[in-house]
This record gives C-alpha cells, sequence and structure tokens, in this order.
C-alpha cells in the first residue's frame, strides 16, 4: 500500500482513482463493508483505491481537550488499511488551510486535481467543506459536471443499531469488550513501543511494560487480561490502562502489561496489546502493600482465566 502525505505528493501519479473518504477511526466493520465496496468499484474500472483520511482529526483540530478517545492512532489505522486491500492512502493535514477550503475548492484540489477520482464512495450523511457546507448532494452535482460517479455507503448494523466509532468507544467504556469486538470484527488491540518507566512494578515484584500510548485519552480503563504479540509468539499477561492513582500520577493515561512468567527485557520493543477480559475499575490504594494484594488477586484471575 502506498501512502501518500500531502496533496503536493500527488502531482506525479499517474492516472484515476477509486476513493472514499473519512476518519476510518478504528476501521470497524462499517468500515470494511465500505472499502469492500471501493475494492470492488476499483476492479471494475481497473483503477486503484484510495482512502483519503485527515491527521489530526478534525475533531482533534476544532476542540482538542474534548476531542473522543482514538481506538486507532495513524500507524495502526495505517496498517488496517493495508490488511483490507487498500492501494494509497491520502493523508491530509487537517490545518487551517484545509479547513478554509469550500466544498467548491475541496471537490476541485482533492477529488479532482489530486486523485483524479472516477467513483466515490461515502455516508449519506458524509459533511465536507468550510463549515461542513457540502454534503452528498453536492458532490452528486459536482460529480455529473467533474465526471465521476457518487455513491452511498452501505450501513452495516449489528443488534439493530447501526456500526460506529462511537458506539464501539462506549462498549469499550463500558469494559464490554465482547461487544466491541462484534463492532470492529477483532478482539481491540493497542500498539505501542516500550519505554522507560518508573520501575514500581518491579519493586513490587510484578515487572511491567510501559507501553507507549500517544493519545491524550484512553478508549478504556481498568485491569484487563491481555495477549502480547512478541516475536512472533502470543504470550499472556494482565495490564492496566488509567491515570495510575495510587502513584504519582502525571494525569495522562498509561498502559503497562505484566507478562505471566517472562523474564526477558522489552524495552524499546514494540508490542500489540490485545485485550480481553476487564477485570477490575483502576482504583486508588491506600498503601502500597494493598496495591500489592490488588496485583497478586489480578495475576491470580488472569491465571485462572488463561488456566495457567
Amino acid at each position: 500500500m502506498q501512502l501518500v502525505r500531502g496533496l503536493h505528493n500527488l502531482r506525479s501519479l499517474p492516472g484515476g482513482s477509486v476513493a472514499t473518504i473519512g476518519n476510518f477511526d478504528g476501521v470497524h466493520r462499517g468500515h470494511q463493508a465500505i472499502l469492500a465496496r471501493l475494492r470492488e468499484r476499483a476492479a471494475e474500472l481497473r483503477l486503484p483505491s484510495c482512502v483519503v483520511i485527515f491527521e489530526p482529526q478534525p475533531r482533534e483540530f476544532f476542540a482538542p481537550e474534548q476531542a473522543p478517545a482514538r481506538l486507532t492512532r495513524l500507524r495502526e489505522k495505517l496498517e488496517l488499511l493495508a490488511a483490507q486491500g487498500v492501494d494509497r492512502v491520502l493523508c491530509l493535514a487537517f490545518n487551517r488551510r484545509l479547513r478554509e477550503l469550500s466544498a467548491a475548492e475541496f471537490v476541485h484540489a482533492v477529488l479532482v486535481e489530486g486523485l483524479g477520482v472516477r467513483h466515490l464512495e461515502v455516508g449519506d450523511d458524509f459533511r465536507f467543506g468550510c463549515d461542513r457546507a457540502g454534503d452528498f448532494a453536492f458532490l452528486q452535482k459536482a460529480g455529473v459536471i467533474e465526471g465521476f460517479s457518487v455513491e452511498a455507503a452501505t450501513t452495516i448494523e449489528v443488534d439493530g443499531e447501526r456500526v460506529s466509532s462511537t458506539r464501539i468507544r462506549q462498549a469499550l467504556a463500558d469494559g464490554e469488550l465482547t461487544s466491541a469486538e462484534r463492532l470492529l470484527g477483532r478482539s481491540f488491540s493497542i500498539t505501542g513501543r516500550v519505554l522507560h518507566g518508573q520501575q514500581l512494578g518491579r519493586q513490587l515484584g510484578a515487572p511491567t511494560a510501559n507501553v507507549q500510548l500517544k493519545r491524550r485519552r484512553a478508549p478504556l480503563n481498568g485491569v484487563f487480561t491481555v495477549s502480547v504479540r512478541l516475536d512472533g509468539e502470543t504470550r499472556v499477561g494482565v495490564a492496566n490502562i488509567g491515570t495510575r492513582p495510587s502513584v504519582r500520577s502525571d494525569g495522562r493515561p498509561h498502559l503497562e502489561v505484566h507478562l505471566l512468567d517472562y523474564r526477558g527485557d522489552l524495552y524499546g520493543r514494540r508490542l500489540q496489546v490485545t485485550f480481553h477480559q476487564k477485570l477490575r475499575d483502576e482504583q486508588r490504594f491506600a498503601s502500597l502493600d494493598a496495591l500489592q494484594a490488588a496485583i497478586e488477586a489480578d495475576f491470580a484471575a488472569a491465571r485462572a482465566y488463561w488456566r495457567l
């Protein structure tokens, strides 16, 4: 899959494309249906498929403190899009210049001049351009003039409700991992590199890997049984994700993972942490002894879950 950062890098790319536009946060089952249709239309027209995404996501640009927790960082999103068979991703910097483009300017600069779009897949509630003035009807009219077709993406429902990133965030926040898995089409995971931490876990006899989140807020909170991909193998353990109220906290979310029966050095390694069952909420303990007792109980619960 080819990644193009910014419209200026599209000038040397030949031919047209079949495209879709969106945040694609989580690349969930609804997104997967859009991408399946995108591949079909690209094959019919013998053109590359292209997904247009924004970085940061628009709500993160307008109100970073109130923006919802991300399901996927950019790197994770790109890996998931590649796994869906996307040929090209155009990642546009969402900044003041892009925000001020009118709907007509966006169509001309991005879709016509930038991508040479022949067919566009978007949701019928899609809005774009300055003050969100552009909509599905606007795209249909522009397509007639510019020579591209526009099709409304198929809505996917699970248990009678539309699949959405918002619904998945709520399921994760509620600790309903099975529900989140049905909506995502896979178990929820977070990937990051292991950084040096405070090493409190080591002092308590429970060394943990401090996995870099690169998020303002995490989509889930608490203590979980997890599996971790490491050196092509899957290991199991326990993870705490939250603000660590029992120790010196900086108020930011942290992901700490303990691998059961593992003694190797994980610093600098990139781990994929998959969440399976919530054991409890994160809580503040009155003493380190109380914290250590809770950690030991968590390990016992994880061993029972994994039948170790």
